[in-house]
């Protein structure tokens, strides 16, 4: 493939587009006003939901299919992907997600994350398998991974952690008061689950690291099984090779549902823009909705543009076609930044 002028890496707009989806509509914006210009459509995960999707988008593989527990032990089907170079990626989502269960099913005290134990085994025991990159967003359980240790001796394969997050395990930041309330949890429930989890007695050096917090507690957890835990945006740049796509690009447009604060923290957005810095690259940010104080966050971090698209689901590809659109347009007038 040639050098392309333009890089386009969204996260899923979530319960709208996938990735894959919105990057493909900004490339058939740029498409219809330059139709000369070189695009990549890399779309991308932080870790959470469409990690599975996003490699698989980029980097081809085979995806495999088995039961397991769900986060109230029924049987459900999970799927993890084995990329060409034995590398296999999955979501603890697939097995223990919030999305698994209705709204009236929601108890983070009987949520259990045994199907993800089960997922994990059944992957190592794969003879095509030889490390699992998995992505922990998105979970109903706080049970901080004890479900998954009852299942698992030891990881069967190395397993390096996918995180958005960098929550401690305990504390005002930890897995129970940020991420509880999110899966049921009351005031006093929060209270309760702090005090279980802190039972697990992990030494300070994991529970206070970063990311052991992660997917209620999952991330502490499988730091003292052996595992590692690494910013998940920063991982899935790295296997997807967007750095070496990005390197002589024009410009490179990025985005997600909603831009706030919170997309400088760990996330696509904030990741592709420093992964753009260095090399002065022009970085367009794109928004389903935009919070001005993210907008403002997100300039000061270097985005050239932050474009809110219309706002209304059903519109979401024509919005990003119209970027598209735009951005050709304005090619002639981008300039990488002095480095």
């Amino acid at each position: 493939m040639r050098q392309p002028t333009v890089v386009i890496s969204p996260d899923s707009l979530k319960g709208c587009l996938p990735a894959a989806d919105a990057a493909a509509a900004v490339a058939r914006g740029v498409a219809a006003a330059r139709p000369d210009v070189e695009v990549a459509e890399l779309p991308l995960s932080d870790g959470g939901e469409g990690l599975v999707d996003v490699l698989r988008h980029v980097l081809g593989g085979d995806l495999r299919t088995v039961t397991v527990s769900d986060p109230l032990g029924r049987p459900t089907l999970a799927h993890y992907l084995v990329l060409p170079d034995g590398r296999a990626v999955t979501e603890s989502a697939q097995a223990i997600g919030l999305t698994l269960l209705s709204a009236a099913e929601l108890d983070p005290f009987a949520a259990s994350s045994r199907g993800l134990g089960e997922l994990i085994a059944q992957i190592g025991s794969d003879n095509d398998v030889h490390e699992l990159v998995l992505g922990v967003g998105g979970v109903a359980t706080v049970d901080g991974g004890v479900g998954m240790r009852d299942v698992l001796t030891k990881l069967p394969v190395p397993v390096r952690v996918a995180s958005d997050v960098r929550n401690p395990l305990l504390g005002k930041r930890g897995a129970a008061a940020v991420f509880g309330p999110q899966k049921g949890a009351s005031p006093s429930d929060v209270v309760a689950l702090e005090r279980r989890l802190a039972k697990l007695n992990h030494p300070v050096v994991i529970a206070d690291h970063p990311g052991a917090g992660a997917a209620g507690g999952i991330g502490a957890m499988l730091l003292a099984m052996g595992g590692t835990i690494e910013s998940g945006i920063e991982l899935v740049l790295s296997l997807t090779g967007w750095h070496d796509v990005a390197r002589t690009a024009t410009v490179a447009v990025t985005g997600e549902g909603t831009v706030d604060l919170s997309s400088t923290e760990g996330k696509v957005v904030c990741g592709v823009l420093d992964a753009a810095r260095p090399n002065g690259l022009p970085v367009v940010v794109f928004g389903g909705r935009v919070v001005p104080e993210g907008a403002a966050a997100l300039a000061e971090l270097g985005a050239r543009d932050v474009v809110s698209l219309s706002g209304h689901i059903a519109d979401a590809a024509d919005d990003l076609y119209a970027l598209g659109t735009t951005i050709a347009t304005r090619l002639d007038s981008w300039k990488r930044a002095a480095v």
